[in-house]
């Protein structure tokens, strides 16, 4: 059976018992145009009325739903951190979550990084949030999102989730699974998605889904929370998935939750549908895992650290931003300030620890393009919109002849990146594998 909207045939058989007499508004409702939101970062007032009308997520602190016609993933704003760009219903699920400052939080499944950006903001610098994605591209382009958005305490990992089992028995406060599934919930956002869809995909993924879950749940310290969340309708990747866990994991147990603007999760589960939220389709559960409270310790980072590097990065810092962090480790010629009580890494694919801070480069040190974007720079350089894509593209910029050293571009306060000025130029050291050149800049 196929629809307007491109449906999948067989996809609406399917999900009917779900939908009873809805069928029709879910129909109509994949005709209409994509959900999409912006979640502001907190490290600056921003003003986000040229993209978004007066409609907030009800339950996404901070979010608003965009106009159809905005834009703003081609903004200059975007690329310096200032907001990240998110499917609305998507953002249920850290809600869920609900981790605290302080908290140990795993994002198992994490790229491209939109629900660990929204962990890390409810951690606001406070505690541990490690992020793994097993693809190495994928895992790339979430460190550059956690780059970004200025975190400071993340790990970024590229493991399979078994790799980290042992590592981090019973060490997390919360644990996030948005597990690999088939997109049934994306079919109106990413036709390629529907188009891939076959009948036998969801009993294919589900025992993946199983092993993941189970993974995440030997990595949760007793009394911690587990959310499990898809993109998808069908029960056998989502009450059928939960079931099996539970029936193998008797310490677990649904818990409900209520999240303003979405029905009560009173069974501990939540389906999200395009035709009755405004979002895209999602499923969200939360698990609690029985006994009293309490993390178990793992190793702590004891790679090798290069004291010298690390004494001359805290002596130069002050000169290139206000409030420095404080580094605490050298990771190769890179010198970092990792999260307090960070975990040994060593054996495992790391991709970030914590905020990079400076690269040495011959006899001399280099402030690191992370902290252009976490730190506020001691000398900013205000520039407009053409000015940043110029700045982007790897221009030198005209500054004032006065100005000497490391100074960052800053548009609307926000910092862009780190340039040098010297006699009125201010050279570009704008990361060459993150420059797009102008023709490029409207395509977002």
């Amino acid at each position: 059976m196929s629809t307007g909207c491109n449906l999948p045939s067989g996809f609406l058989q399917a999900i009917a018992p779900l939908l009873g007499e809805a069928v029709a508004d879910f129909v109509a409702s994949c005709g209409q145009p994509p959900q999409r939101a912006l979640l502001p970062s907190p490290r600056r007032a921003l003003d986000t009325s040229p993209w978004c009308g007066e409609d907030p997520v009800p339950w996404a602190e901070a979010a608003c739903y965009l106009r159809p016609d905005a834009r703003p993933g081609a903004h200059p704003l975007h690329w310096a951190g200032a907001y990240y760009l998110q499917e609305p219903s998507a953002m249920a699920a850290v809600a869920a979550l609900n981790p605290q400052p302080g908290d140990r939080v795993l994002d198992l499944c994490a790229a491209p990084g939109g629900k660990s950006v929204q962990i890390a903001q409810a951690l606001n610098a406070k505690g541990l949030l490690v992020s793994n994605d097993p693809v190495y591209s994928r895992a790339l382009a979430l460190s550059g999102n956690i780059e970004r958005m200025g975190i400071r305490n993340a790990l970024v990992l590229c493991n399979q989730p078994e790799e980290l089992t042992a590592r981090f028995e019973a060490y997390f406060d919360q644990a996030l699974v948005d597990a690999p599934c088939s997109g049934e919930g994306m079919f109106r956002k990413d036709p390629a998605v529907a188009a891939q869809w076959q009948p036998d995909l969801p009993d294919r993924l589900a025992p993946i889904q199983l092993h993941i879950l189970r993974q995440a749940a030997s990595m949760l310290r007793p009394g911690g929370t587990l959310v499990y969340s898809t993109c998808t309708f069908n029960t056998t990747e989502n009450e059928g998935v939960l079931q099996d866990f539970l029936d193998q994991q008797p310490e677990f147990s649904l818990q409900p939750f209520d999240l303003p603007g979405l029905p009560e999760a009173q069974m501990g589960s939540l389906r999200l549908w395009p035709h009755l939220q405004r979002g895209e389709g999602h499923f969200v559960a939360k698990l609690r895992k029985d006994g009293g409270a309490g993390s178990r310790q793992t190793g702590l980072f004891n790679m090798k650290t290069d004291q010298a590097l690390v004494d001359l990065a805290n002596v130069m810092l002050p000169d290139w931003v206000n409030d420095p962090p404080r580094a605490n480790a050298s990771l190769g010629e890179t010198t970092a300030c990792l999260p307090l009580g960070c975990p040994d890494v060593s054996g495992l694919r790391v991709l970030r620890l914590g905020l990079h801070l400076a690269q040495r480069q011959g006899k001399t040190l280099r402030p690191a393009h992370a902290l252009a974007l976490s730190a506020a720079p001691r000398q900013p350089v205000v520039v407009d919109v053409n000015q940043a894509h110029s700045f982007r593209a790897g221009e030198v910029l005209a500054v004032d002849t006065g100005l000497e050293g490391y100074a960052a571009p800053a548009l609307m306060g926000w910092s862009l990146g780190w340039g040098k000025a010297v006699k009125g130029h201010l050279k570009n050291h704008y990361p060459k594998g993150l420059r797009r050149h102008q023709a490029m800049q409207d395509k977002g």
